[in-house]
Order: structure tokens, then C-alpha cells, then sequence
């Protein structure tokens, strides 16, 4: 923990399956942002405890569950080395645990592990340690909001579907990269809402967005970024940037004005190239270039090779499909 010199790290695997701090701190201001005060959190998948101490930042005091009696003992430790006092460590199975426990905690958070017994990755909640959808009736008996983390793989409307009564779902985003899916639930009586990056929307909102197809790719190209891609508001991503979607499976947008507060990578196309070896020679004199595929037959790495072009350098080729004609855009990016 950064400014701390006592703070102690658990093994590398535990690491490794944590929540980062910044991942952690999202979730601490979903908790802050809610209308009412969070008084009692209880952490029922404590591992390195980097959410429960960003949870006792927001709340009166939370409850660190964990079975691993090592991790344990080192969030013991790291209580004390940081002067935290509203957390309480429990080494046992959060489950049975929870049984044990009268009343109803504010909000319980639960971050099931993603991996078999072979040590694979998995995403289904089914598939993770624990199955939350077995113990949904124990979860929600025992809190008023629950809060589940799940993986980045997941799909997000089937797993509202499976949980039943989610009002929010946070798309977290970290390095050009999806980290986590968030779902929280409680009260969830409506559409859940979608949060992603800056902005937020429901599916049915989405379904009815205006949106605009381009006649022909303008000076720039956009692609979005993890949380969008991942979150899917694609037809909004047209009002809400004034841009151009290059066609209806084609998640690239364009615009003649440049939007630099798009979220995600952005082109100045140079100019339209066809994709072929011999274009790709005479385009790219020194053979180097980073190659993009969206809604394109094949993938970028074979598109590459059939190009004769190595990764590296600074243009980008951008093979994609704009209306129902597959086309190539050499391009730099900025």
C-alpha cells in the first residue's frame, strides 16, 4: 500500500486475483454516491483486503471475511501498520459465516473466485467458487444492497437476468483494458442502468437512439474504448459525440471534425489503401505497421502476414466493413 512501509503483500497468486486500488476506490464511490449513509459492509471475499480498506473509507465498519487463515493474519497486520479501526477480520467460510449473522448488513460485497479446479479462468457465475446463484436467497436476507464483482468476459444481460433486481451495472476500465463488471442489487425494479466511463444509459434507451451512418468515411476514424465496447451503447455514442458509425455491425465511428475528447483510440485517416500486398508495399515503404480489424473476415494477425507488413513503426492499417463493403484506410494516430 503506497505511503505505508510496514504494509504487508500476500503471495503472488493472491495478488494477481486483487483488485487494484484504483478498481477499489470505484467501488468505495459507488457506495458514497448512494442516498443514503452505508453504515455496515461485510467484505465476504476479503483476499488482499484492498476493497475492504477502500470500503472503510465510506462506511462505519465492515467486516473482512476470509478463509485463508494467512491472508488473515496479514490484513491483521496491515490494520494495525495503517491505524484502521472499523474493521473486523473473520478467518473462516463467508457463507457459513453469514448464516450466523443477525439483521441485515447496508450493503455485502462478493467477488467470487474465477478459476476450476484445473486453475482455469472462468467467467459464468455458475461456474465460480462460490456459485452466488445457489445462495442468492442467503445473500439478499442478509443485506439491503449486494454488491457482485464478476469478470470482464461476462455477459452483462444474462447475468441481470440471473441475479435478479439489479438497478446498476459499472463497467470498470483501467489501461485500455476491461477490469471488472460490477452489478449491484437492490431495488432493482426497473432496467438497470449502465454505467460506463462518463456516461450512462439503459438498454432501452440505446434501442431507440438516433443513429448515423456515414456515405463515407470522414478525415477521422474513433474506436472506442474497453468500458464502451464492453457496455455496448453503441447507437448513443453517435449523440453523444456527434459522430458517424460506419455501419450497423462496424462498432468504428468517423466525423470530419476531429472530437479529441472521444473515449477511446483515435485515426486521422491519411487516405482509403486497398488491401493487398502489392498497395501495402507502396503505401508503407518500410514494411512496418500496427494492423485493426473491426467487423472485417479475418483476423488482424492474418491480415498482417497477408499484407507482407511487420508490427511496428507508427501508421495504422484499419480493415473494416463501412455500410456492406469491406474497405482498408491507412492512418496515424494521435
Amino acid at each position: 500500500m503506497l505511503g505505508c512501509e510496514d504494509y504487508l503483500y500476500p503471495p503472488r497468486l493472491n495478488r494477481e486475483q486483487a483488485s487494484s486500488e484504483e478498481t477499489a476506490r470505484y467501488k468505495a464511490s459507488i457506495i458514497s454516491n448512494f442516498k443514503f449513509q452505508v453504515s455496515t459492509i461485510a467484505d465476504l471475499t476479503g483476499g488482499m483486503g484492498i476493497d475492504t480498506l477502500a470500503f472503510a473509507k465510506v462506511a462505519q465498519h465492515v467486516d473482512y471475511v476470509e478463509q485463508d487463515s494467512k491472508l488473515c493474519a496479514i490484513m491483521e497486520h496491515n490494520l494495525g501498520a495503517l491505524g484502521i479501526g472499523n474493521v473486523r477480520v473473520h478467518c473462516g467460510d463467508s457463507l457459513e459465516w453469514l448464516q450466523q449473522q443477525n439483521g441485515r448488513f447496508d450493503l455485502i460485497f462478493i467477488d467470487p473466485a474465477r478459476r476450476d479446479t484445473h486453475g482455469r479462468k472462468v467467467s459464468a457465475f455458475e461456474d465460480c467458487t462460490p456459485d452466488i446463484l445457489t445462495y442468492m436467497p442467503l445473500l439478499r436476507k442478509h443485506c439491503l444492497w449486494l454488491m457482485v464483482k464478476a469478470s470482464p468476459m461476462i455477459d452483462i444481460d444474462l447475468a441481470c437476468h440471473q441475479l435478479g433486481d439489479v438497478a446498476e451495472v459499472h463497467v470498470v476500465a483501467g489501461g485500455g483494458e476491461c477490469k471488472e463488471i460490477l452489478f449491484l442489487c437492490g431495488d432493482g425494479d426497473g432496467e438497470p442502468v449502465i454505467h460506463c466511463g462518463l456516461h450512462s444509459f439503459t438498454r432501452a434507451v440505446e434501442a431507440t437512439a438516433e443513429v448515423r451512418y456515414c456515405g463515407q468515411v470522414g478525415r477521422y476514424l474513433y474506436e472506442p474504448d474497453a468500458a464502451m465496447m464492453k457496455a455496448g451503447p453503441y447507437r448513443s455514442i453517435c449523440q453523444w459525440y456527434g459522430v458517424e458509425m460506419l455501419g450497423r455491425n462496424t462498432h468504428l465511428y468517423t466525423s470530419e471534425q476531429l472530437v479529441d475528447r472521444f473515449p477511446g483510440r483515435r485515426f486521422k485517416v491519411l487516405h482509403e489503401m486497398k488491401l493487398n500486398k502489392k498497395s501495402a508495399a507502396e503505401a508503407i515503404p518500410d514494411g512496418k505497421a500496427h494492423v485493426v480489424t473491426r467487423n472485417y473476415p479475418m483476423a488482424a494477425a492474418d491480415l498482417q502476414r497477408q499484407l507482407g507488413l511487420k508490427e511496428g513503426g507508427e501508421l495504422f492499417v484499419v480493415a473494416t466493413t463501412v455500410g456492406n463493403h469491406p474497405r482498408g484506410f491507412l492512418c496515424a494516430r494521435f
